[in-house]
């Protein structure tokens, strides 16, 4: 796509895992004479299976240029973009559902959208945005402005009307079907061109005999071959796909059943079996139902509708969540070979081993048997997967129980299970046990069978994926939900007269994704109608991010020469390098060089308090993915086959070190370690009514921004100076490391930053080490050299959230005053220094958060250990230190048996005038208030009563609340950092460039600049552009993080503005009824310059560690969030029922901005907090290196009901025009949904009669949850004796 400059369909993982490279792709059909249109994943279709289609990409929907389309304008105008990486893939998918369905359900919209990621907005915007296209739309709340008929909170004077809106869905295009475009009419006649089977026999036959074709897998399931090529390295000589073969594609029906051609996508299987479910009986499609049920839920929309049924059957991946249906409901397969064909049943037989079948190597399988259930038969399907759509399962089963007539005697039984073992496995001695001597079903019978399947599916505890007592746990819930549908369905048959109880009754989670709301205030009345701050402005890329015509590093078009880099990691934790050979990368078509650590001219290590790291390891590496040497080739293709070739000998250095246990016992830190103490703790201690002693494991977090790691380096040519195009958050930290590896003054190298995709805090340190080797490449060669990370290069390579280990002890009062408190902080630094030890102190200056502590002590430690350097991340410290204190305030509420929310929280809050354990003094009103309104608008007490009630009423499922409170530092405590500079030109047609230190990285930050230029200037934001972020026009800058990019940047605009206004006003004065072009003009003339400087100083912050005391910041920004899950205590699965955010943040500057990084970062501390985990191997290798292993939040994951408010009436002296920082306070309200989850857990536990304080790590997964809940069959499950076994992955 590239050498025809279309960049607008992303690359973002290159496993079909992201949704960012989505497109349609429409095939004629000759048979119907219909045309089809599909979302597929552009990184996981070969150009074979392309033969006579049509590919949509984002750039044929529309574009500035031409005319957008209303799902683009409709995603961009509703805020649905920010760094907009994901904003194309969005597009496409929603756009393809548009020509399939016009007018869709919302269902149908986040059908579409679930394989599709987003790392920035929450996904809120974008559904909003998408639901103005459904029938539902004309709702009065449709667009999120407004809550009148949905919700009785608001009066009836408080109409939608009188609020303001984050937009106006009647200014959007309409959607006009008839515009779109055509199918080629050339392609039609290339149909009448289909071929058979014999044809493939013919082209196999053509080509060498000894090609070795798999044909189950290369026909069947494309989706598989592309990873194992991309990703593994192999090669398969011949690919054949079965699109244009008829006989692969029959429907056909029998008395029995229906045969299906193995060729159908998913979704084809799927849609045919909801035409034909009506068409029969109930009893007859038995089968049928739970096949359709499972299949809406394998992968994503984009993977089902290329994936085929044959070939999810023949990749027999252990996991699968067809086979054990397929197998549990009796069905076949039919194959074919040139011996004949014939018929396999699919069960215990069929799958042999990992990812083997009985088949023959020269078989094809043809089509699928799936009959008809017959009558007093019951099939059911069950699954339970680390997320809840587009995830590979953790355990899947299927189950199929026939019943005598009339009666509850079993006479036939199959239950088959995935997840359990490198095959699809039957549960058959359970079967049996259930079945033999004909007995009746009836609990006598199950209890029984839960014993002898316990025994019968054992894993030991060091299997492949881990999870071994979860896994097996589901095994038995899975069987009880069956029973309790058997039982169900029994008593429908008049079979049995005992009513089933209504609290042992299982309905399925709640998934119905409401209109949330999004409230702030007005502008002031007298505020100009020019005046853009304080409203909601659109994003100023969101449109050309929407067609992709957003150019990202990537999208910068290749010029001449230009080389391709890969890098060389190491595959050892500890080890010294015994040799590097480099003959064979050398020797390969298209590798141009080698760069190692020898080539780098100047200094070749880069120093961070006071430590060392390497650009490239030279004599000894210290972690998995450590860079080893790069290889320059003429392609991306040659330079990743050039790396491979490269071979590295190793020799073993003794006892790595993995876990902060283990470098806190070998001392291993990196200095200085801090303390803080308040107050006389061991004095305090004394004199409590309870001391309690706990502790905390938090694991860390990949960034996971949607662009990888990205960069170009071009040498001009003269006087060794470079242009680097770089993804980064910090261009003059990048400009100085660049300059510092080449030996060459700062001067020489230029940075320049567009936009970024996504960064998060993960695009600063990391990034410059890899600008470096690209920089040093560039210069040996004395060619442009481009570097893009693979994703799973980016995760292993670049470092994550630091794991942290908290230890406290507790002294507090029977009525919940905590006088005491000693916090230990253990983090996981990894290999190198990085920023490590500034995650610390901002660790122990957030140890209060919200909590007046008057004896406080907080130690932390930066462990150094051999795992992958760890670094910077939204939050930087916070939600780990928060999260261990507010998990021993959970603690103290369960020891006192007291609501941890209303009464240990509010009792332990700072009140009135207030002072920091450092000693910073602030007003905790605004905090208050935000704490107040949020229990107000949530509707605390109620939801609280109503869930106790819920929970009385059911057994399996609970439903769990909670509310926490954030008092967040902003601006750098290293002083330096907090300054800013800008540079502003007018030009003479009275236009306006703007150029400042900040990036733009989806925060909407060169948004924010326009707009304060806008009012500074007194001119419209249409007149002010911003270009680039560039180290030649403001040189000098700070990083773009600690959510002061806005308070910073915003005054040096501003500052260089008023001189350009002040400038104009002797030319005002001489024409006050002139326009802003004519004082321009007339300035110009008069010799008057039209191009200024900004600057901020920034506050004077500072931390005295020795004193303990200090001001670290300028503010604090205040927040509460409500949160309510309900819990499935069988499976650990949930779903995060309503989240109302209460948020101080000043006045804001631009609303639908704010309100966006809210959501956004609120939905990353879900993750955080509940769904996303590291796994590293026992050898320090981390295995989640992609979306497929390291699941995201995704639109099934965003809360059903979402409410943000800003808090009004709030005003800040401490940064422009009020505002207050937002991009990082709000990532840790996502705990409330972990504390919710504990609190739902807490239900289940009292009910087996476990009352106090139990251990919940993050994140609370399903695992954690359902395990923790201590139900009847997880207690059923043998625990395996720690260090009797070396497990699957290190606990981090």
């Amino acid at each position: 796509m590239t050498s025809v400059r279309l960049t607008g369909t992303k690359y973002g993982c290159g496993g079909g895992g992201c949704g960012a490279c989505t497109v349609m792709v429409s095939h004629y059909r000759p048979a119907t004479k219909t045309i089809t249109h599909y979302s597929a994943n552009a990184c996981l279709l070969p150009l074979c299976q392309l033969h006579g289609a049509a590919v949509t990409t984002v750039e044929g929907v529309g574009s500035t240029r031409t005319r957008i389309h209303p799902v683009q304008e409709r995603i961009a105008k509703a805020h649905g973009s920010q760094c907009g990486f994901c904003s194309p893939g969005m597009v496409m998918s929603v756009y393809t559902l548009l020509r399939n369905r016009p007018q869709p359900a919302m269902d149908d919209i986040t059908h579409a959208l679930q394989g599709n990621l987003c790392r920035c907005t929450g996904y809120r915007p974008i559904i909003d945005g998408c639901r103005t296209f459904c029938q539902e739309a004309d709702c009065c709340q449709a667009n999120g402005a407004g809550d009148c008929c949905l919700n009785g909170e608001e009066t009836l004077e408080e109409t939608q009307h009188e609020k303001p809106e984050l937009f106006d869905k009647r200014e959007f295009l309409p959607l006009d079907p008839t515009q779109e475009l055509i199918f080629p009419p050339e392609l039609i006649f290339l149909s009448d061109k289909d071929k058979n089977l014999k044809t493939i026999y013919k082209v196999v036959e053509k080509n060498n005999k000894n090609l070795g074709i798999k044909a189950q897998k290369n026909i069947n399931f494309v989706h598989s071959v592309c990873p194992d090529i991309k990703f593994k390295g192999i090669l398969h000589p011949l690919i054949i796909s079965p699109t244009r073969v008829l006989d692969l594609f029959e429907v056909t029906q029998t008395p029995h059943g229906v045969w299906v051609g193995a060729g159908c996508s998913l979704t084809e299987v799927c849609s045919l079996l909801e035409k034909l479910l009506p068409q029969f009986p109930e009893e007859k499609t038995e089968v049928f139902r739970a096949l359709s049920q499972q299949l809406g839920k394998v992968g994503s929309l984009q993977i089902r509708n290329v994936a085929s049924l044959g070939g999810n059957i023949m990749i027999a991946y252990p996991n699968s969540d067809l086979n054990p249906v397929l197998a549990a409901g009796n069905c076949k397969v039919s194959v074919i070979s040139n011996g004949g064909r014939r018929e396999v049943p699919l069960n215990q037989d069929f799958f042999v081993s990992f990812g083997k079948t009985i088949l023959k190597p020269e078989e094809i399988v043809v089509s699928v048997f799936i009959p008809f259930s017959r009558k007093g038969e019951l099939v059911r399907a069950y699954r339970q997967a680390p997320r809840k759509e587009s995830s590979f399962c953790t355990v899947t089963s299927g189950m199929r129980v026939f019943f005598s007539q009339g009666s509850s005697v079993v006479q036939d039984l199959s239950i088959y299970y995935g997840g359990m073992g490198p095959t699809t496995v039957s549960a058959t001695q359970t079967c049996t046990a259930i079945s033999v001597s004909f007995r009746p079903w009836d609990d006598e019978t199950l209890q029984r069978a839960y014993d002898v399947l316990l025994d019968e599916l054992v894993l030991p505890p060091s299997a492949p994926g881990g999870k071994v007592e979860f896994r097996r746990s589901l095994t038995l819930s899975f069987l009880f939900k069956f029973n309790l549908e058997v039982l169900q369905k029994l008593r429908e048959m008049n079979v049995i007269t005992e009513e089933l109880l209504e609290t042992m009754q299982i309905q399925p989670l709640p998934r119905e994704i409401q209109p949330g709301l999004q409230v702030f205030q007005h502008v002031p009345k007298d505020q100009r109608d020019q005046d853009p701050v304080g409203r909601p402005i659109m994003h100023r890329s969101a449109i050309s991010q929407a067609t992709g015509e957003a150019v990202y590093c990537d999208d910068i078009p290749r010029t001449d020469g230009e080389l391709f880099l890969a890098l060389v990691t190491s595959s050892r934790a500890h080890a010294k390098i015994t040799g590097l050979d480099v003959s064979q990368a050398l020797r390969l078509p298209g590798v141009v060089d080698v760069i190692t650590a020898k080539d780098v001219p100047g200094q070749k290590v880069r120093k961070m308090f006071g430590y060392e790291e390497v650009l490239l390891a030279e004599a000894e590496v210290s972690c998995v993915g450590q860079m080893i040497c790069a290889v320059v080739a003429d392609t991306r293709a040659h330079a990743k086959r050039g790396a491979a070739a490269v071979k590295i000998g190793y020799e073993d250095l003794p006892e790595p070190l993995f876990t902060v246990e283990e470098a806190s016992e070998k001392s291993s830190f990196f200095e200085p370690r801090r303390m803080i103490e308040k107050g006389n703790v061991a004095e305090a201690f004394k004199t409590v009514d309870h001391v309690h002693q706990g502790e905390f494991r938090m694991g860390g977090q990949e960034h996971f921004y949607m662009e990888t790691q990205s960069m170009l380096v071009v040498p001009v040519g003269e006087e060794t100076e470079f242009n680097a195009y770089v993804s980064t958050q910090w261009p003059t930290g990048t400009q100085d490391a660049i300059a510092e590896a080449l030996g060459i003054p700062s001067n020489r190298v230029t940075c320049h930053v567009k936009r970024i995709g996504g960064a998060f805090g993960g695009k600063v340190v990391k990034t410059a080490t890899l600008a470096c080797i690209t920089a040093v490449a560039a210069w040996k060669t004395n060619c442009a050299v481009r570097c893009v990370l693979e994703r799973g290069e980016d995760m292993l390579i670049s470092g994550a959230r630091h794991p942290v280990l908290g230890k406290y002890k507790v002294g507090f009062m029977n009525d919940g005053r905590i006088m005491a408190a000693d916090m230990q902080y253990y983090t996981n630094a990894g290999n190198t220094v990085d920023e490590s030890p500034l995650v610390v102190d901002k660790i122990l200056l957030h140890i209060d958060n919200a909590y007046n502590i008057p004896n406080l002590r907080g130690r932390g430690a930066a462990c150094r250990t051999n795992l992958p350097s760890n670094t910077a991340f939204r939050g930087f410290g916070v939600p780990q230190s928060i999260m261990v204190l507010e998990n021993m305030l959970n603690d103290v509420a369960m020891v006192l048996g007291r609501p941890a929310d209303q009464v240990i929280r509010e009792i332990n809050m700072y009140q009135g005038p207030s002072v920091t354990h450092y000693g910073l003094e602030f007003s905790p009103e605004n905090l208050w208030r935000c704490w107040d309104q949020c229990k107000e608008k949530s509707d605390y007490a109620a939801r609280r009563r109503a869930a106790d009630r819920f929970n009385q009423d059911n057994c399996w499922k609970k439903r769990g609340l909670a509310i926490v409170p954030i008092k967040y530092g902003i601006a750098f405590a290293e002083s330096f950092l907090n300054q800013a500079a800008a540079l502003v030109h007018v030009y003479k047609d009275g236009s306006v460039l703007v150029s400042h230190g900040g990036t733009e990285m989806g925060q909407g930050l060169h948004t924010k600049m326009q707009q304060v230029a806008s009012r500074e200037l007194g001119i419209p934001p249409s007149k002010i552009y911003i270009s680039e972020t560039s180290t030649n026009t403001v040189p000098n800058t700070c990083p773009s993080a600690a959510s002061y990019g806005t308070d910073a940047n915003g005054m040096a605009v501003r500052n260089a503005c008023q001189t350009l206004y002040q400038r104009l006003e002797p030319i005002r004065q001489k024409n006050p009824k002139g326009s802003w072009e004519s004082w321009v003009k007339a300035a110009f003339l008069d010799k008057i310059s039209l191009s200024a400087t900004g600057f901020y100083r920034g506050p004077d912050l500072y931390m005295d560690w020795d004193k303990m005391a200090g001001r670290p910041y300028a503010y604090f920004t205040f927040g509460a969030c409500f949160c309510e899950v309900e819990l499935d205590c069988l499976t650990g699965d949930y779903r995060a029922v309503r989240t109302d955010i209460v948020m101080d943040i000043g006045r804001s500057v631009n609303p639908s901005m704010d309100i966006g990084q809210i959501e956004g970062a609120f939905l990353q501390g879900l993750g955080l907090y509940t769904l996303e985990e590291l796994k590293f191997s026992p050898s320090g290798l981390l295995y989640t290196r992609g979306p497929s292993q390291y699941k995201i939040p995704a639109v099934c994951d965003v809360p059903l009901r979402f409410n943000v408010y800003l808090l009004p009436d709030s005003h800040n002296p401490h940064a422009i025009y009020s505002s207050k920082g937002i991009g990082e306070p709000s990532l840790f309200l996502g705990s409330s949904v972990f504390f919710a989850i504990k609190d739902a857990v807490a239900a289940a536990r009292s009910e087996s009669g476990l009352v106090g304080p139990f251990p919940l790590d993050s994140p609370a997964t399903p695992e954690r949850a359902c395990l923790a809940c201590a139900s009847p069959f997880t207690q059923k499950i043998p625990a395996s004796t720690p260090g009797s076994f070396k497990p699957w992955a290190l606990n981090i």
